[in-house]
């Protein structure tokens, strides 16, 4: 399974190139990734004498993210419609799509990247990477759907798509969570195995059946089906007819061994289902696109197949696996028919076709087989299916003696309904339509090559074929059946073609009959008398829901952000102050312990703490307001050096000189002092919650000090870090390998930060250099010999880049001791980031001193100093450094670790003898990077950019003067 997932990965990433070199006929070559991966299903079909295949990859076993696949007989009958359907729907685009375009390369990694998203899927025995894999295939669809993105249905289509699973996925994400921490295990087969129960797994249960219910197009979320119709036609017959809208009803069948006795089970699935089969059935009756009429009828089907497999009876669930696939076969095979017809007429309108079947008979005769099956016409699978619901829904013990009657009467109802689509799907694409000649457009059709044909006709045949067979089909589905309860007799129901005369054939008999007729009286009354939508416009309801979530987000954002910088801090502070009061205060805590200062020294530094953070409040002068704020960091990194914490110290001192440096470069180019008439607000108020702020701060710490009542797990991180990290400095073992996942986030938004602050400033061009001395001679005109001045770059200098400075700014100690200085801040930056792992440092701590040493060489030489100094871009640095990172991921994962854990090589060197390295220093080498280049960038934004445009300030008042 593994082995499939990455071939079938590889050839989405290689699919772009592939179709480049060898144009629309690439897509053949794509096919064999999942024609492969069909091969390797029927070689490894499951068997009930070998068991029943698993594989696993250890992954964030904390919180139970292993990759656990499981292939049974529900997962191989999934992978066959997965993976057969897809190789020949990526066959049949390589007639479809006429020319190689930009966007088909990235089409075709699409449609293989969701095919191995929904072979994942439908392997996947733990629910999170389910979920995982199930939220791919929503994105994927999104991408596909949204393939005509200059269209503005296309993109309404994408966009309604998406909302509307997102919205069911987000609610079953919930539902799996609260389930799997319910039961203990997030794996789906002992929770269906040995379900838990309790009022808890039946709110799960609903939350999960609602996304299923959503990915399935059942009522109230079937509207975003026929939308999707706005998609390339191979989408449809794959996404939409075999794979993703098959997701819901996969994750049903899987559960209901498990689940199907609940209350709230029936009601949602077999009730929604049954009124989705009505619903669907008449819709499609009323479309005159050929594509809608399928689109409504595969609703229609969903509806159906939602209610066999929801029912939870072993027998029933036999023959919900024969309709599922089944509908896969037909329904497939006829969107691809409407493919064809479009390609070749250019229209799917059923008025402007007219004896289609005399120019095309091949495809009229695949056409006509593939609707003999959705309509349950004998000898065909879909009649094996169907009859076999009718036989064992009747009596079945799994619903009450009059609702298995009521269930089978609508079903009934709903199969004439799709007798009557079905007929008229072939009547309106292919009939004569008493007209003597075929229409224009069917008049200047091109005839489809046999190639564009051969897909189509190779699932409708097999839909045919099926049926004689479903004997032995069934013995496959069987093992799957047996996991379900069973009502009946002991003995399971096999499929069959024939039964003898009974009740299920008279029914059968009554759908086609009844079918028939209504497709008649359809035919005579057009689209039965209506105009206006007969019960009501479900994509009207979709978009007032938008626009009251519209409202809604408006009037919040009104009332809570006016654009005033003193309220929007107000309302953030008030909520955490009253918040965490409100909770601590209604919950169980009431233990609370207050440990005294240990030494008169805290007492001291406390006091400087306090005085510093009043004086900040009072203060008008920024500058001295800055300078108060930083003796409170330095203060607090004190006492991290008091308590034992080197480490947390050293990174305090650092960022905290850094910020002020950057604060100092902001406040250069503001007032020194605020004015008075920019002061808002009310004084008092904003005191009186500023210390409220505090307070909650201080109390929320004391009482989570005081929940402690075993040994803290932090006792334990020096024996970890050496073991499993291999490393003596806990605090930095922590932040490369065991909490790697945090650190990679955090210098991600630190990548994301330095972007932002260099984009506000430039606006215009993100990338580039600092200037540097050369750019500087290039640019300035020298002064005349004659003044008796020295040239540029010819007076004796410390910095090379001071000599562009104003004297008046210059100090020559401070530049002689950047020379000096500057050398050892690099050694003392590469030892801290070196021996990090194992002493005091780090990445994170060698970057701040490589960057407060770029701070000295800016602070004293100025620009273009700056450049000399690092005459590198900042983006690239923070590239590479990003790139370190991601890419210890993926080397430890390849080396057997888990992803971003240490991975230790122990080798020989001549002179240094034997040598321990751990993978983590690569990522330290990557937060190293990441440090330096926002440094970089900030000091290039902030410093550079506004020196460079401080002149062009000074003179434009001048000569406006002038």
């Amino acid at each position: 399974m593994i082995a499939v997932l990455a071939a079938l990965a590889i050839t989405a990433a290689l699919a772009p190139a592939i179709i480049t070199w060898l144009g629309r006929r690439g897509f053949y070559v794509l096919a064999l990734a999942p024609f492969g991966g069909l091969v390797w299903v029927f070689a490894n079909w499951p068997d009930e004498a070998d068991g029943i295949r698993t594989e696993s990859i250890t992954w964030v076993p904390e919180l139970q993210m292993n990759i656990d696949l499981r292939f049974d007989t529900l997962a191989a009958i999934m992978s066959v419609l997965v993976l057969g359907v897809g190789a020949l729907v990526l066959c049949y685009c390589a007639e479809y799509f006429g020319e190689t375009q930009r966007r088909v390369r990235g089409f075709s990694a699409q449609m293989v990247a969701f095919a191995g998203a929904m072979f994942g899927l439908v392997c996947s025995d733990n629910m999170l990477v389910l979920y995982i894999f199930w939220e791919l295939t929503t994105v994927l669809s999104f991408l596909l759907v949204g393939f005509y993105a200059v269209r503005a249905t296309s993109r309404r289509a994408a966009t309604q798509a998406l909302l509307v699973t997102t919205a069911g996925g987000l609610a079953m994400l919930v539902g799996v969570i609260m389930l799997g921490e319910t039961a203990g295990t997030y794996s789906l087969s002992e929770i269906v195995a040995n379900p838990p129960v309790g009022w808890s797994v039946t709110v799960a249960i609903v939350l999960i059946l609602v996304g299923a219910l959503s990915k399935s197009a059942i009522f109230p979320f079937h509207f975003w089906l026929p939308g999707a119709m706005a998609a390339p036609t191979p989408v449809s017959a794959y996404l939409h007819a075999a794979a993703m809208v098959k997701a819901g009803i996969f994750l049903v069948a899987r559960l209901a061994p498990g689940f199907s006795d609940l209350v709230s089970w029936h009601v949602l699935v077999v009730g929604l289902g049954m009124a989705t089969m009505l619903l669907g059935g008449f819709r499609s009756l009323r479309e005159y696109d050929l594509k809608l009429v399928l689109a409504f009828g595969t609703v229609s089907q969903l509806g159906f197949l939602m209610v066999l497999v929801g029912i939870g009876d072993a027998d029933v669930a036999m023959a919900a696996l024969a309709m599922l696939v089944a509908h896969a076969f037909f329904k497939a095979a006829l969107f691809m028919v409407v493919g064809v017809i479009d390609h070749s007429t250019g229209t799917r309108d059923l008025r402007k076709l007219a004896r289609l079947g005399e120019k095309t008979p091949l495809l009229a005769v695949i056409a006509t087989l593939a609707a003999a099956s959705m309509a349950g016409i004998p000898l065909t699978l879909g009649f094996v299916g169907k009859e076999t619901a009718f036989a064992e829904i009747w009596d079945t013990g799994a619903l009450s003696d009059w609702q298995g009657p009521i269930v089978v009467i609508v079903l009934v109802v709903g199969s004439i309904l799709t007798v009557a689509y079905s007929l008229r799907f072939i009547w309106g694409a292919f009939g004569r339509k008493r007209k003597a000649e075929p229409s224009p457009a069917v008049a200047k059709m091109h005839r489809p090559s046999l190639a564009f044909q051969v897909p189509a006709l190779l699932l409708a045949v097999a839909g045919v074929a099926s049926g004689p067979l479903s004997g032995l089909i069934g013995k496959r589905f069987e093992p799957y059946a047996d996991t379900v309860t069973s009502y009946g007799s002991e003995e399971l129901v096999h499929l069959a073609l024939w039964h003898g005369f009974n009740l299920p054939l008279l029914l059968s008999a009554i759908a086609i009959v009844f079918g028939t007729a209504l497709f008649a009286l359809v035919r005579e009354l057009g689209r039965l008398g209506f105009v206006k939508p007969a019960l009501g416009n479900a994509d009207r309801i979709y978009d007032a829901v938008l626009r009251g979530a519209d409202t809604i987000s408006i009037n919040l954002t009104r009332n809570t952000q006016r654009g005033s910088l003193p309220l929007t801090q107000g309302i953030i502070i008030g909520t955490l102050v009253l918040l965490p009061t409100i909770v601590l205060f209604t919950g169980a805590r009431n233990r609370l312990e207050l440990n005294g200062f240990e030494s008169p020294v805290q007492l001291v530094i406390g006091g400087i703490m306090i005085a510093s953070a009043i004086a900040a409040a009072v203060l008008r002068n920024r500058l001295a307001a800055v300078i108060v704020v930083g003796v409170t960091g330095y203060s607090c990194g004190v006492l991290f050096a008091l308590h034992g914490a080197p480490d947390l110290a050293l990174t305090q001192f650092l960022v905290e000189t850094l910020t002020l440096v950057i604060f100092v470069l902001v406040l250069r180019k503001l007032p020194a002092e605020a004015e008075r008439r920019h002061a808002t607000g009310f004084k008092p108020l904003r005191a009186l919650l500023g210390l409220a702020f505090g307070a909650v701060l201080v109390l929320v710490g004391l009482f989570a000090a005081a929940a402690r009542t075993t040994v803290p797990t932090a006792s334990e991180l020096p024996y970890a870090a050496y073991k499993y990290g291999n490393g003596s400095n806990a605090v930095n073992v922590l932040l490369v390998d065991i909490r790697a996942w945090d650190t990679l986030g955090e210098v991600s938004v630190l990548l994301v930060a330095a972007t932002g602050v260099a984009s506000m400033v430039f606006r215009h061009r993100r990338f580039g250099a600092a200037p540097r001395v050369a750019d500087a001679t290039r640019a300035r005109t020298p002064r005349p010999d004659s003044e008796g001045v020295k040239q540029f770059g010819e007076r004796t200098t410390w910095l090379r880049g001071s000599d562009f400075r104003d004297p008046r700014h210059r100090s020559m100690v401070l530049e002689a001791t950047t020379r000096i200085i500057f050398p050892t801040m690099i050694v003392l930056s590469l030892y801290f980031f070196y021996a990090g792992h194992n002493a005091p440092g780090g990445g994170f701590a060698g970057g701040l001193t490589m960057g407060l040493a770029l701070v000295l060489r800016y602070l004293a030489g100025g620009r273009y100093e700056l450049g000399e100094a690092l005459p590198i871009d900042a983006g690239r640095i923070l590239g590479v450094g990003l790139g370190f990172s991601v890419g210890t991921a993926v080397a430890s994962v390849l080396l057997g670790a888990p992803a971003l854990s240490s991975a230790t090589f122990e080798f020989t060197l001549p002179i240094f003898g034997d040598v321990k390295l751990v993978t983590a220093i690569f990522f330290d080498l990557g937060v190293y990077l990441i440090v330096v280049g926002l440094v970089l960038d900030v000091l290039r934004s902030l410093g550079a950019r506004l020196d460079e445009d401080a002149p062009r300030r000074r003179r434009e008042p001048q000569e406006a003067a002038s």
